[in-house]
């Protein structure tokens, strides 16, 4: 009988290795692709993140090698919180975050909900088309848009001079600077932030709203019913990435957007590293802030996922 059992373990063990023999040999070119993409993010993202968290302890020059480089221990973190503007910086870099944050999140969700109601198919492909345009739109071709409406001798100053009133110069303004970087996001980003909703969207039967119409709702009613409850994973999604994206602020649009004049407001924690990170060449700074900031947001994010799970009973992971 035990002779009979291994061989009877053996000949398990060889149908196994077949089975897993032809399934390689059936999805060889699916594993391939797999095999560039694992490379890809090897290459291109954890080996970075490993060599960075290196620099982050070393004076690194350039045209010298990392490994070369003097080791100077958390000398670059603590010159970050040294540094005298270091708070002014957090507080820009939060005030901007979360007026993005408040300002943006919501936007997409109601432009969602309002083009997936709409009964015309064809101006309902033609409004989603219309909305995504923006998003491939560079920062330099915004921040001219901007300009030509918002310049001293722009658009709307044009209106308010002829309406009697006087110009304002709302491009070197600290009080216009935020409202200018949430608005031209909000603009820019919105209709290509609905693509993941209206994917959510279009898993939600017909028939359960044909069966809310029965039951006497209106369309309010069907949106709290159907429509919301279909986007809620999604949502969730949003708001967790978000919330560890929240010191992560768009520099292209920072640095284009923002001039001597409103410093005091806009200058963030990604322009203090632009400017002494790279411009001072002390990469070891740089190094430094970056490998904090992604400290940070992984905390922020899996306090935003075990809140999630706990109040909505849903999370990232």
């Amino acid at each position: 009988m035990r002779v009979r059992s291994m061989a009877s373990k053996t000949d398990f063990m060889k149908e196994a290795r077949l089975q897993k023999q032809k399934k390689l040999k059936k999805y060889r070119f699916l594993y391939l692709a797999l095999a560039f993409i694992v490379m890809y993010y090897l290459l291109f993202q954890y080996i970075p993140i490993l060599w960075g968290f290196l620099i982050s302890f070393k004076d690194f020059k350039v045209g010298g090698t990392i490994m070369g480089a003097k080791w100077v221990g958390i000398s670059n973190y603590a010159a970050i919180f040294k540094d005298p503007d270091m708070l002014r910086l957090i507080r820009n870099t939060l005030v901007i975050s979360c007026s993005r944050l408040l300002f943006t999140f919501f936007p997409p969700i109601l432009l969602t909900i309002a083009i997936f109601d709409l009964r015309n198919s064809r101006f309902k492909k033609l409004s989603q088309t219309i909305v995504y345009i923006p998003h491939f739109f560079s920062w330099v071709v915004i921040y001219g848009i901007v300009y030509a409406f918002f310049s001293g001798n722009g658009f709307i100053n044009n209106l308010l001079f002829a309406a009697g009133g006087s110009r304002t110069e709302f491009m070197t303004s600290t009080k216009a600077f935020v409202p200018l970087l949430v608005g031209s996001q909000i603009w820019k980003e919105t209709g290509w932030a609905t693509i993941l909703y209206f994917a959510a969207l279009t898993g939600v039967n017909p028939e359960l709203y044909e069966a809310a119409k029965i039951d006497g709702a209106g369309p309010l009613a069907r949106i709290k019913a159907v429509t919301l409850p279909a986007m809620l994973p999604v949502v969730t999604f949003s708001l967790i990435m978000a919330m560890g994206n929240i010191l992560n602020n768009d520099f292209e649009q920072i640095l284009l957007f923002y001039n001597s004049a409103v410093y005091d407001v806009g200058d963030i924690i990604d322009t203090w590293v632009y400017r002494v990170g790279l411009g001072k060449m002390q990469y070891g700074l740089g190094a430094a802030v970056s490998m904090l900031k992604a400290v940070i947001s992984l905390f922020l994010i899996l306090v935003a996922n075990y809140t999630s799970k706990k109040t909505t009973g849903r999370g990232m992971f």
